[in-house]
């Protein structure tokens, strides 16, 4: 298993810690710095699979810091900051920004969130090339759905929803954390998106509609035996 290896921007020692508490029990390997010259040094001297970055920081700030990292990589990078505003976040995502976390933040949201991103944007090899349930085969490098040997069209998020419920077979997840770790920001929306995608995503897999399954009261699970 490749090292993932993490930078974590911020002016805050305890932001940094309390990140690096919950990080560090995965086995990741974890770079800080304390304002955006620092960070940028650092990232013209590490391969990172991830920066984790705040705003408002001295010297350099996080806008800055995002427009420099962007002239030479598209390394995910997740900005942490107190700004909530919706002319911030469009900004963030504007610049390339992956995803926005408005502090106070859970870190086990946080995680969940890199997780996601880390798993997105794992090179090929790192995760299997294909699975299949029976009749149904998806092809994580090609993107392709096959139900009984014909190819079918999901829409790019479908897509993702299904490939994100083949990974994690047999377990629950709630509206709100398929938006968070599907979706992958914060949607500005509502939770009956993922119903709707869920509703078009079982009328496309046809008779294995039946491995989406819903939990009353709580959410939805990829219910599937053996696969291969």
């Amino acid at each position: 298993m490749r090292n993932i290896r993490i930078l974590i921007i911020d002016d805050e020692e305890l932001i940094r810690d309390l990140i690096k508490e919950y990080i560090s029990l995965e086995g990741y390997s974890i770079d800080e710095a304390a304002d955006g010259r620092e960070a940028i040094e650092l990232f013209k001297q590490n391969n990172y699979e991830l920066i984790i970055l705040d705003v408002m920081m001295p010297k350099m700030d996080g806008w800055s810091v995002c427009r420099e990292i962007r002239k030479t990589s598209q390394v995910p990078i997740i900005m942490l900051t107190a700004r909530g505003e919706e002319y911030d976040k469009l900004l963030a995502f504007e610049l390339g920004v992956d995803d926005y976390i408005v502090k106070p933040f859970s870190p086990k949201e946080l995680l969940a969130r890199m997780k996601a991103i880390i798993r997105r944007s794992s090179p090929q090899g790192e995760i299997s090339e294909q699975v299949t349930f029976e009749g149904l085969t998806i092809e994580y490098d090609a993107r392709n759905v096959y139900v009984d040997d014909k190819q079918i069209t999901l829409t790019p998020k479908e897509y993702e929803l299904l490939s994100f419920f083949a990974r994690n077979t047999n377990r629950v997840f709630t509206r709100q954390q398929l938006l968070d770790l599907v979706w992958g920001y914060d949607f500005m929306g509502d939770s009956r998106t993922v119903d709707t995608h869920v509703k078009t995503l079982r009328e496309s897999l046809g008779d294995y509609r039946k491995y989406i399954v819903t939990v009353w009261g709580a959410g939805y699970k990829f219910e599937a035996g053996g696969k291969r």
